[in-house]
């Protein structure tokens, strides 16, 4: 079987691409990353995740951005928006999936690996210029000349199926392949076990998408 790292946050896209990678028959292997972000609740729910899903293996990689500010989401001296506003909000974190992305590589290689999925969105997604289909295909284009394995005639695929996606079909795809959404958490402020905060945009995009759906929502919130 095919060898595939799964970018692997906690949050209801990425569990969906690690759903939708298991049903390819793909042997997944799941990373998660320690960024320095508000709350740690999102990898106690990839832990879940992934024990759930019974990937191959599932590491954490500790970086921290918060040594470089410049994000709602590592500088606590930025508040969290409870709306994305115009232009690209404070919540984008700078040069993050491309962060991720190359560390996935990193491991793709080692473990001889053809494929890398990463859930990020172009339709309901905040404006972060690191989800859009031209930034994926750079990547991969770059990928494809960087590593050993690559040069000497391996292909790499980076590969976003929830790409051109709505969160609703995004929900209804995951729900087809047995994904526990309640496992998930999206919210930017959320408490240490996962309840979230129900205003800032995360949980904005992640309710109307199960309404969308046409399935209850089964986050939990604060209160």
């Amino acid at each position: 079987m095919s060898r595939s790292v799964i970018l692997l946050s906690g949050g209801m896209d990425s569990a969906t691409v690690l759903a939708i990678a298991g049903s390819r028959g793909e042997t997944c292997f799941a990373l998660s990353f320690d960024y320095g972000q508000r709350h740690t609740a999102e990898l106690n729910a990839a832990s879940a995740i992934a024990a759930r899903a019974g990937v191959a293996e599932h590491r954490t990689v500790c970086i921290d951005l918060g040594q470089l500010g410049g994000s709602a989401l590592t500088d606590s001296s930025i508040d969290v928006p409870e709306a994305g506003g115009q232009g690209i909000p404070v919540t984008y974190v700078p040069a993050r999936n491309t962060v991720f992305l190359s560390l996935g590589l990193a491991w793709a290689e080692v473990l001889k690996a053809d494929k890398i999925y990463a859930g990020v969105n172009a339709v309901d997604y905040s404006g972060y210029p690191d989800c859009r289909p031209e930034y994926i295909d750079a990547f991969q284009a770059m990928a494809n000349l960087a590593t050993k394995r690559t040069v000497e005639g391996e292909k790499l695929l980076i590969a976003a199926p929830l790409i051109h996606l709505s969160k609703g079909e995004i929900i209804r795809l995951g729900m087809s392949l047995g994904v526990d959404y309640g496992l998930t958490v999206s919210c930017y402020s959320a408490t240490d076990v996962g309840a979230a905060c129900g205003h800032c945009d995360a949980c904005q995009l992640r309710r109307a998408g199960f309404i969308e759906a046409g399935v209850p929502d089964p986050t939990r919130y604060v209160g």
